[in-house]
């Protein structure tokens, strides 16, 4: 009873964020029975709809472009995952070798402001940057003889523009994480190392990559959860219908079935599909994470 007195200030301190997550996430999940329905909005959610069992499910697993909409957004997820680990990785140990605190904090702050700027303004600029008549890449390539490149309506660069684009948004802080772990190595081993005659490349390898191994490995494991979710912001801003090919993934497949076509049974029927994808993701994930970097929840 004291200790549940002593801690009754921290439970109602996180009891706003749990109504929120109750109201927002959790009742929401009602809506799950429209994908088991024929449904009609005019009858409401818990209307006389008809039942049709597993014929949503059917329906998209027929469909010819559904198996190309998985394929995109595991691609596309999956090297941006990748490239999510390696370029911070990169990047915080080149920042750790700068000396000079001013030019260390200003390259710091400019690479970590893309990540507070949102697609639908980083769209606008890509679009104009990459546009293929006036854009600033397509005249630097134009002015080394070669041809203009349709970035954004090429289904050849399509995935290529998303994936670079989200690893140069994303990057910058993500370096954050793992300069806080460089800073965490002993800096004892560095002296050891020196003593042993190791140049600076060696220590990186042998010190520095050594004492990140375990955040490395977490963030690794944890973001096998996100393998479905390929940046529907992203995807949605800066695609059009010459590029479905290669770049419509799940969340954009379900908007545009759900809200544009109105069959919300069919687009919840997706989502449900990729909940129960991404509940297995994510638990492979936390198992992977708690026995290879000893991490757990509580």
């Amino acid at each position: 009873m004291q200790k549940l007195r002593r801690e009754l200030p921290l439970h109602l301190m996180i009891l706003p964020g749990v109504i929120l997550l109750i109201l927002f996430q959790y009742v929401p999940m009602a809506g799950i029975i429209i994908a088991f329905q024929k449904f009609i909005p005019a009858k409401g959610l818990f209307g006389d709809q008809k039942w049709i069992g597993l014929d949503n499910f059917r329906y998209v697993f027929q469909l010819p472009s559904f198996t190309a909409v998985i394929g995109n957004t595991v691609v596309i997820s999956l090297y941006k995952i990748i490239l999510g680990l390696i370029v911070p990785v990169i990047f915080a140990i080149l920042i750790n070798e700068v000396r000079n605190k001013r030019f260390k904090t200003s390259i710091q702050t400019t690479i970590y402001l893309p990540h507070f700027l949102s697609w639908v303004v980083l769209g606008g600029i890509l679009i104009d940057i990459l546009s293929p008549s006036d854009g600033l890449v397509n005249r630097m390539i134009k002015a080394f003889g070669g041809s203009p490149i349709f970035f954004l309506g090429d289904n050849k660069w399509f995935q290529f523009t998303l994936i670079f684009s989200e690893t140069w948004k994303e990057f910058g802080y993500g370096t954050i994480v793992y300069l806080a772990a460089i800073t965490g190595i002993d800096p004892n081993l560095y002296e050891a190392a020196q003593i042993d005659g190791a140049n600076r490349w060696k220590q990186t390898l042998h010190v520095t990559l050594p004492g990140m191994k375990m955040v490395i490995v977490l963030l690794m494991v944890l973001s096998l959860g996100n393998l479905l979710n390929a940046g529907f912001d992203q995807v949605f801003n800066l695609y059009s219908p010459t590029v479905y090919q290669t770049g419509d993934i799940i969340d954009t497949f379900v908007y545009r079935i759900g809200l544009l076509d109105a069959q919300f049974g069919v687009a919840t029927a997706v989502g449900l599909f990729k909940s129960i994808i991404s509940f297995v993701f994510v638990s492979v994930a936390y198992f992977s994470a708690y026995h290879f970097a000893d991490y757990r929840i509580f």
